[in-house]
C-alpha cells in the first residue's frame, strides 16, 4: 500500500485510530485485553494483510522505546503516592529481586529446552523478565483488588523496565561480563532515580510559580519535563526509564496548576503511545513466521508463567510475609506486553545469535499468555479473595472551583456484596469538608439527602479536598466492608 502521500498517511492513521478506539470500547465490555487487538490491527495492515512493508529494526526499536517513555510517564503521573507508599518495599522487591530470579530461572529453562549457550539463554531470560506497564495499567485498574497488591504491581511494572533494559543491553553485547557489571547496574539505577527526583522537584516548583498564558500549556510543560528526564538519564549513562517514572510520580503527586487537565492529557497520550506501539509491532512482525515459533513459545511461556514468575514472587515477597493467596495473585498478574517485544529488538540490533527466533517466540508468548491471564484475572482475584469492592477512583474534571479548593472528584460504584448497601448517606460520616455531590441509580440522578439509603449498583461522586482525600478513601473502604457501624480506621483497611 502506498503511504508516500500526506493524504494517504493521514487517512490511514485516522482509520487506525478510530478502529483502535472502537476496539477499546468493545474489549471493555467483553473483558478482553485491548492491547492484543491493537497488535492484530498491525498484523492486518502488514505482510499478512494490506501489505504495508515495515522491516526497519532500528526504527522499530527507537519508536518502541519512545512509546515506553510516554507509557511510563502516564503511569507515574496517575499513580497516587499515598496509595503506593505502603507497598513501596514490596514493589521495589518485585522490580529488582524478582527480575534477577526470573532471569535465572527462565535462562535455565531455555538452556535445557532449546540447548542454547548460557549467555544467549540469559538474554532470553532478561527479555522475558519484565512485566509490561501498558498491560498492567490497562487490565489491573479494572479488577478492584486490594490496594497494596494493586500498588505493588503498578510499582513493579513502572520500575522494572529500568533494570531489565540494563540487563538486556549488558547480556546481549559482546563484551565479557566482569565483576564491575553489578556496580554499573547500581550506578545506572541510583543516578537515574536521583535525576528523576531532581526533575520532579524542580519542575513542580517551577510550574507552581510560572504563570503560563494558557491552561493547555501546562500539560505540554509536564511532557517536556519527563522527556527531559529521560534525555538527562541517557546522557549521564544512567537509567532514563527510571528517571522518567520517578519524575512523573513526583509531578503527578504535586499540587500543579490545572492538574486535572494535565492528567487527562497524559492519559490520552499514554493511550496513543500504547495504540501506536502495538500497531507498529504488528506491522514489524511477519505473521508467516509465527507458526514455527508456536511450540517453543507455548513451552517457554509455561516456564515463565508456572515456574519463573511464582518462584520470583516468593523470593521477592519473603521479607513481607504475604499470605499465599496474595502471592498466588501476584504470580498470575505478571502480564507481558509490548515491552518484551521491544526489548527483543535490542539483541537483534546487536547481532545476537537466535535473535530472529526470539522476536517471534516473544510475540507468541505475549499473545497467548496475555490473553489467558488478562481474561482470567478478575476470576482469579475473586477465587483468591483479594478483591476489595467499593474503591474510589479519581475522575479528571478541570473546573475552577475544584482548582481553588485543591479538591478531587472520586467515583465509587457499590458492588453487589458491598456492606454499603442499605447505609444512609449521613451514616457514611465522611471527613469534613468532603461531601457526596451526586448519586446515580439506574442511570438517573437521585437527590442527595441525609436519609437517602444507598443500594448496590449505585454510583457516588464525592468531592474530596486533598488534605482529607486519603481519609475519605479509607472511610469508604471501611463502610464497604463493615457497614454503617464500621470504625473510622479499621486495622488493615489499607491492604
Amino acid at each position: 500500500m502506498d503511504l508516500g502521500t500526506l493524504e494517504n498517511a493521514f487517512g490511514l492513521s485516522s482509520l487506525v485510530l478510530i478502529a483502535a478506539l472502537i476496539v477499546v470500547r468493545l474489549t471493555r465490555r467483553l473483558g478482553l485485553p485491548s492491547l492484543l487487538l491493537f497488535l492484530a490491527i498491525g498484523l492486518v495492515l502488514g505482510n499478512g494483510g494490506l501489505g504495508i512493508d515495515f522491516d526497519n529494526t532500528l526504527l522499530a526499536e527507537q519508536l518502541g522505546l519512545a512509546a515506553l517513555v510516554f507509557i511510563l510517564a502516564e503511569g507515574g503521573l496517575t499513580t497516587r503516592w499515598s496509595t503506593v507508599r505502603p507497598a513501596l518495599g514490596l514493589g521495589v522487591a518485585l522490580a529488582t529481586v524478582s527480575v534477577v530470579v526470573s532471569i535465572g530461572v527462565v535462562a535455565v529453562g531455555v538452556h535445557l529446552l532449546l540447548g542454547f549457550d548460557w549467555r544467549t539463554s540469559l538474554v532470553w531470560g532478561a527479555v522475558l523478565s519484565s512485566t509490561d506497564a501498558a498491560a498492567v495499567f490497562s487490565v489491573l485498574r479494572g479488577v478492584g483488588v486490594k490496594s497494596r497488591l494493586a500498588a505493588a504491581l503498578e510499582l513493579e511494572s513502572g520500575l522494572n523496565d529500568a533494570p531489565v533494559v540494563i540487563a538486556v543491553v549488558l547480556l546481549a553485547g559482546t563484551d565479557p561480563i566482569t565483576w564491575t557489571a553489578p556496580l554499573l547496574v547500581v550506578y545506572e539505577l541510583v543516578v537515574g532515580a536521583v535525576l528523576g527526583v531532581a526533575v520532579g522537584v524542580v519542575g513542580a516548583w517551577g510550574l507552581r510559580r510560572v504563570a503560563l498564558p494558557a491552561a493547555g500549556l501546562y500539560p505540554l510543560a509536564v511532557v517536556a519535563l519527563v522527556g527531559g528526564a529521560y534525555a538527562l538519564g541517557q546522557v549521564a549513562h544512567a537509567s532514563g526509564f527510571l528517571a522518567v517514572y520517578v519524575s512523573a510520580l513526583l509531578l503527578g503527586n504535586s499540587r500543579l496548576p490545572h492538574r486535572a487537565a494535565t492528567l487527562s492529557f497524559a492519559e490520552g497520550l499514554g493511550w496513543l503511545a500504547q495504540i501506536g506501539l502495538f500497531v507498529m509491532l504488528g506491522l514489524y512482525v511477519d505473521p508467516f513466521e509465527l507458526p514455527e515459533a508456536l511450540l517453543p513459545g507455548l513451552v517457554i511461556g509455561l516456564v515463565v508463567l508456572l515456574v519463573a514468575r511464582p518462584i520470583s514472587v516468593i523470593a521477592a515477597a519473603l521479607p513481607f510475609r504475604l499470605p499465599w493467596r496474595e502471592q498466588a495473585f501476584l504470580s498470575w498478574s505478571g502480564l507481558r506486553g509490548a515491552v518484551p517485544i521491544v526489548l527483543a529488538t535490542i539483541p537483534l540490533m546487536l547481532g545476537r545469535e537466535h535473535s530472529d527466533q526470539l522476536v517471534n517466540v516473544i510475540v507468541v508468548v505475549v499473545v497467548i499468555y496475555t490473553l489467558v491471564q488478562g481474561t482470567t484475572l478478575p476470576w482469579v482475584a475473586r477465587r483468591l479473595d483479594v478483591v476489595q469492592g467499593g474503591q474510589a477512583t479519581e475522575l479528571q474534571l478541570d473546573a475552577a472551583p475544584l482548582e481553588e479548593m485543591g479538591a478531587s472528584v472520586l467515583q465509587v460504584t457499590l458492588p453487589p456484596d458491598s456492606r454499603m448497601h442499605g447505609v444512609y448517606v449521613n451514616e457514611l460520616r465522611l471527613p469534613a469538608p468532603a461531601v457526596v455531590s451526586l448519586l446515580v441509580r439506574d442511570g438517573r440522578p437521585v437527590p442527595v439527602a441525609p436519609l437517602v439509603r444507598l443500594q448496590a449498583g449505585d454510583q457516588l461522586l464525592v468531592v474530596a479536598p486533598e488534605q482529607v482525600r486519603a481519609a475519605v478513601e479509607r472511610r469508604l473502604r471501611a463502610v464497604g466492608r463493615g457497614g454503617a457501624l464500621a470504625a473510622w480506621f479499621q486495622r488493615g483497611e489499607q491492604l
